[in-house]
């Protein structure tokens, strides 16, 4: 099958081929299993998203959703010393829904920053201040039971409160941002959270776009149609993708169907046009929310070996596949047969002529 490049897709970012980009998985913080993750967890994560086989480009960030260690009140995250060991790019993220300070939020950073120091904030790349939380207050995330939420007027006041924070460390001049859905970016009772941030992550998912034709068939339409959107409404300021993906299982939704062939699909329409051109952390490396029945994890047990063939199509003007270790040595194997069995052949005709 033959992928065309959505030209499209790569107009509305606005960013030449060579421009650096961060490439990587979004990560939370417990297991499938609702642990807490901890250091080594985080690190075979980290780990195996750098060795994926025939991944085009290193996913070497990592986006993360909270600063605090899971089951702590302001412990720093075991992230971050994960990262440090495998020199991972980080998107630190603030969780903001369902609480009215982010006061603990801020001390684990603060903490991390004194403990880690440079080795720590070197590899920070922004931060995001929330996740979806003025979709969950609107009438589609109510509909869809999406959960506590914020409004605009709480999310600036965030916003400020971790540039103050930050004031005088080596954070200072870190990109601070904010992840909603299109959505949430489209509607202009948000404008305020927008002329606040530094730059606008966007979730984008036509699997979940339902009264938009979200066959696969059409899903580079749907977000096309969803990233021009937030594009519309972010002005001159850079639109992040800090959620895209396509689900491997789980059930329909509307035209959608989750399947291995569709995940696989996806990622070829979509990602590998967007790959090494803006910044993207999909969705996901490995599932780790038992509560959601559709399942995008590329890998399963975090093996190196994903669940699809991660390569992209030559036209797509993807970075080209790396980790191909297995299969250069394959190749040589091959080779090395071959050219002991022509050796044998050119024996047995000159044993047989000699006789």
């Amino acid at each position: 099958m033959r992928f065309a490049v959505p030209l499209a897709v790569v107009a509305s970012l606005g960013l030449a081929l060579a421009d650096q980009s961060f490439l990587g998985f979004n990560s939370g913080a417990t297991t499938d299993s609702k642990k807490p993750k901890k250091q080594a967890d985080f690190e075979k994560e980290f780990d195996t998203a750098q060795k994926l086989r025939y991944s085009p480009g290193l996913f070497n960030s990592v986006r993360l959703y909270t600063n605090i260690q899971a089951e702590t009140t302001d412990t720093p995250i075991e992230a971050f010393p994960a990262a440090i060991k495998t020199n991972s790019k980080l998107l630190l993220g603030i969780w903001c829904s369902g609480t009215t300070s982010i006061k603990n939020e801020l001390t684990a950073l603060s903490t991390a920053i004194t403990k880690y120091g440079s080795n720590f904030t070197n590899l920070v790349v922004g931060i995001s201040v929330g996740s979806e939380d003025m979709y969950r207050i609107s009438d589609s995330g109510i509909k869809n039971k999406a959960g506590v939420g914020q409004g605009p007027t709480t999310m600036v006041k965030f916003i400020k409160d971790v540039r103050a924070s930050l004031k005088g460390t080596p954070l200072s001049n870190i990109p601070v941002g904010h992840v909603d859905t299109w959505t949430a970016w489209a509607n202009k009772s948000n404008k305020a959270v927008i002329d606040e941030v530094d730059f606008l992550g966007t979730n984008l998912f036509p699997y979940y776009e339902d009264d938009k034709g979200n066959d696969i068939s059409n899903a580079t339409s749907v977000f096309e149609y969803a990233l021009n959107s937030t594009k519309s409404a972010a002005g001159k300021k850079p639109v992040w993708i800090t959620e895209t993906g396509w689900p491997l299982t789980g059930p329909d939704f509307g035209q959608a169907k989750a399947t291995l062939d569709n995940a696989r699909t996806y990622w070829n329409t979509i990602g590998c046009t967007i790959f090494g051109r803006v910044n993207v952390w999909w969705y996901e490396l490995h599932d780790s929310n038992p509560d959601n029945a559709a399942k995008f994890g590329v890998t399963k047990d975090l093996s190196t070996t994903p669940q699809f063939n991660l390569s992209c199509p030559a036209n797509s003007g993807a970075p080209a596949s790396i980790n191909l270790q297995d299969t250069k040595k394959s190749a040589g194997s091959i080779a090395t047969v071959s050219f002991m069995s022509i050796a044998v052949m050119c024996l047995t005709w000159l044993f047989s002529a000699v006789a």
